[in-house]
C-alpha cells in the first residue's frame, strides 16, 4: 500500500493538470477524477484498519482542496466540477475524522466560489439518492454542513429555497439515525450537523423582516420538532438529552410554547403558515413533528434543565391542563405519539405516563354533556390503545400499574354517553385476551357504579341519578359484548387456553347482569327476557359447557396437562355452571 501511495499522487496530479487546461471540454478529465477518487475510496473502506489506505485517501482530498483553492484556476472549471465533486468527496467522510474535515473544507470552498443557489441544488441532489446507497453518516455529514453554510449565503427567496431543502435533510437524517447506536461517533456527528442546519436557519431569520421572517421561523419550528423526534428514537435518554437541550433553546425564538405544543394547536398553526393551499402532501415529509411536539414537553417533565432551556413554566402548563377538559383531551391525544411507537425508549414512555397522571390528578373538572368530544374521540381512542400497549408489554411492574391507573382516569374523563362506545371499540380491536378481560371488568365496574346511582341509599348518588336518570350502560349493547366473547363472530366456540381470561370475564359480567336485573326486577339490558335467555342458554352457555367438559376429560389422565387445564378452566367452569343455573331459574319463572 505504501507503493500505491507513491503512485497515486502523481496520477492525481496528472488528472488535475489536465483538468486545469480543459476549459472548453473538461468532462473527460472530470470523469477520470471521479473514477480515481472512487478507487481510492474503495481501497480505504475495504480495509478500515489499513493506515496506508487512509493516508492515500487523506492525501487525495488534500490535493483536491489545494487544487480548487488555487487563485489561478478558471471559474468555468470550478463551476463545472462543482456538480460532481461534492458528492465524490463526501463519500470520504466515513473514512476518518481528518478525511471528514477535509471533505467539509472542499465543499465550503465550492460554496464560497460558486452560486449559492446552484450549490443548494447540488447538495440537495447529493443527499437525494436512494437511502440504501448511502453507506454511512460520514457521507451525509459534509453535505449537511455544506447546506448550513449555503443557507447563510442565500441572497433572496430564503424561505422558498430552505423549504425545498428541509424535507430532503429530514429524510436522510431519519434513515441514518435509526441505524446508529448511541456509542457510534457518527451519531454525534450526524446530529451536530443537524443542529448546524437549525442554527443557520435561525441566523437567516434574524436578517429577514415581515412575512418571510414569520414563514421561515415557522419552518424552523417544524424542523426543530422533527429533529426532536428523531434524536429521541431508538436512543438512550443520556445520549439524546444534550441535543434535546439545544433544540429546546429554539422554542422561544420559534414561538413554541409548551401549552400550544402539547395540545397540538401551535403545530397546526405553524404548519398552516408553512404549507400553501395546494401543498397538502408537504407535511408528509415532516411526519414526526407531532411526535417531537409531545416529546418536547415530556422531556421537560423529565428534566428541569430542559424546561429552563425552553424558558417555560411547566407547572402552570400542567395546572392549565388539569383545569381545562378540552385542552386535556388534546394533550392526551398528542401523547399517543410517545406511547405507541416501538422506536421510543421505555424511559420516555414512563415519563409520559407520569405526566398523564399529573394532569388527571385530584378533583379535575368533568363535563358529561360536552358537545366537543366527538371531534376528539378518535385521538382519545388511539391514546387509550397506546396506553394499553404499555400495560401489556412494559416489563416494569410499577410502570404497568401506573399505566393502568392512567388508562382508568382517561376513561373517567370521557363523557358517560360516549364511554361505553369507547370501551366497546377497545374490546373489538384488541387481540389480547387479558386486555379484553380487563376492559370487560371495567364495563362491569361502570355498570355497578350506575346501578348504585339508581338503587343505592347514598343521597349524593341518588341526587346525581335524578339529574341524569337515563341509563347509559344498562342497555342491550352489554349482551352484544358478552356474545362477542362467548360466541365469536368468526364462528365456533372460544379457543382455549388462548381466550380463557376473556371468557371468564365475560361470564362474570353476564352473571352480574342476570343477578342485578332479576334482583331489581328490571330488564334494561333485555337479559331476562325469555328470547334472550333461551338464546344465551342454547348458543352461548351449552356449547361452552361442551367444550370445557371435553377439554377437562381429555387432560384427565395427563398429570402435567391436567394441572394446567384445571388452573385455567376450573374458575371458568364454576362461573359457567352458575350462569346456567341462573338462566334455568329465570326460564322456569317465565314458564310458571
Amino acid at each position: 500500500m505504501a507503493d500505491h501511495l507513491q503512485q497515486s499522487s502523481p496520477l492525481l496530479q496528472e488528472i488535475l493538470n489536465s483538468l486545469s487546461k480543459s476549459v472548453d471540454q473538461p468532462q473527460s478529465s472530470e470523469s477520470e477524477l471521479t473514477s480515481f477518487l472512487d478507487s481510492v475510496l474503495d481501497a480505504a473502506l475495504s480495509d478500515p484498519d489499513n493506515e496506508d489506505a487512509e493516508t492515500n485517501a487523506f492525501q487525495a482530498l488534500t490535493e483536491i482542496h489545494n487544487f480548487i483553492s488555487s487563485p489561478s484556476l478558471d471559474q468555468a472549471i470550478i463551476d463545472s466540477i462543482s456538480f460532481e465533486l461534492p458528492m465524490a468527496v463526501s463519500k470520504y467522510g466515513g473514512v476518518s475524522e481528518r478525511c471528514l474535515e477535509v471533505a467539509e473544507s472542499i465543499i465550503d470552498r465550492f460554496i464560497s466560489l460558486c452560486s449559492p443557489r446552484d450549490m443548494l441544488s447540488i447538495l440537495c441532489e447529493a443527499l437525494a439518492p436512494p437511502i440504501e446507497t448511502i453507506r454511512d453518516s460520514g457521507y451525509v455529514a459534509p453535505l449537511l454542513n455544506g447546506l448550513s453554510k449555503v443557507f447563510l449565503s442565500l441572497q433572496r427567496r430564503h424561505f422558498e429555497q430552505v423549504k425545498v431543502a428541509v424535507p430532503i435533510i429530514v429524510k436522510v437524517l431519519k434513515a441514518r439515525s435509526l441505524e446508529l447506536e448511541d456509542e457510534d461517533p457518527e451519531f454525534k456527528n450526524l446530529f451536530d450537523r443537524a443542529m448546524s442546519v437549525a442554527n443557520s436557519i435561525r441566523a437567516v431569520c434574524v436578517k429577514l423582516e415581515g412575512g418571510a421572517n414569520d414563514k421561515l421561523r415557522a419552518l424552523l419550528g417544524l424542523y426543530v420538532l422533527q429533529i426532536m423526534a428523531l434524536v429521541s428514537m431508538n436512543h438512550k435518554v443520556s445520549s439524546s438529552q444534550p441535543f434535546v437541550l439545544q433544540l429546546s433553546s429554539f422554542f422561544p425564538f420559534c414561538g413554541l410554547a409548551y401549552l400550544g405544543v402539547i395540545t397540538g394547536s401551535v403545530v397546526d398553526i405553524i404548519s398552516r403558515t408553512v404549507v400553501g393551499e395546494d401543498e397538502d402532501d408537504y407535511m408528509s415529509n415532516l411526519s414526526d413533528v407531532k411526535h417531537g411536539a409531545s416529546l418536547s414537553v415530556i422531556w421537560g417533565h423529565a428534566s428541569d434543565e430542559v424546561v429552563r432551556a425552553a424558558e417555560e413554566d411547566l407547572a402552570s402548563v400542567r395546572d392549565e391542563l388539569k383545569n381545562n377538559q378540552t385542552e386535556r383531551w388534546q394533550a392526551v391525544g398528542m401523547l399517543k405519539h410517545i406511547l405507541a411507537p416501538v422506536t421510543l425508549p421505555w424511559e420516555l414512555k414512563k415519563h409520559a405516563i407520569n405526566f398523564l397522571l399529573c394532569i388527571t390528578d385530584g378533583n379535575i373538572p368533568h363535563y358529561d354533556e360536552h358537545d366537543d368530544f366527538s371531534s376528539y374521540m378518535s385521538s382519545i381512542f388511539a391514546a387509550l390503545q397506546a396506553v394499553q400497549m404499555v400495560i401489556i408489554y412494559a416489563s416494569d411492574t410499577v410502570l404497568r400499574k401506573n399505566a393502568f391507573e392512567a388508562f382508568k382516569r382517561i376513561l373517567a374523563d370521557i363523557p358517560t354517553s360516549q364511554r361505553f362506545d369507547i370501551l366497546k371499540a377497545l374490546i373489538t380491536k384488541s387481540d389480547s385476551s387479558s386486555m379484553i378481560a380487563i376492559l370487560l371488568d371495567i364495563v362491569k365496574g361502570e355498570m355497578h357504579k350506575e346501578s348504585r346511582h339508581r338503587l343505592g341509599n347514598d343521597e349524593v348518588l341518588q341526587a346525581q341519578y335524578k339529574s341524569h336518570p337515563h341509563t347509559v350502560l344498562w342497555t342491550p349493547n352489554v349482551l352484544a359484548l358478552v356474545e362477542m366473547i362467548l360466541r365469536p363472530p368468526e364462528g365456533g366456540p372460544p379457543s382455549f387456553p388462548k381466550d380463557s381470561d376473556a371468557v371468564l370475564s365475560a361470564l362474570n359480567l353476564y352473571r352480574f347482569v342476570l343477578i342485578t336485573e332479576s334482583t331489581g326486577k328490571t330488564n334494561y339490558t333485555g337479559a331476562v327476557s325469555r328470547s334472550n335467555l333461551q338464546r344465551a342458554y342454547n348458543e352461548w352457555l351449552l356449547p361452552l359447557r361442551t367444550v370445557v367438559t371435553a377439554i377437562m376429560a381429555e387432560n384427565k389422565n395427563d398429570c402435567d396437562l391436567s394441572l394446567e387445564a384445571f388452573c385455567t378452566l376450573n374458575p371458568i367452569e364454576l362461573v359457567l355452571y352458575r350462569c346456567i343455573e341462573l338462566v334455568e331459574d329465570q326460564l322456569k319463572q317465565h314458564s310458571a
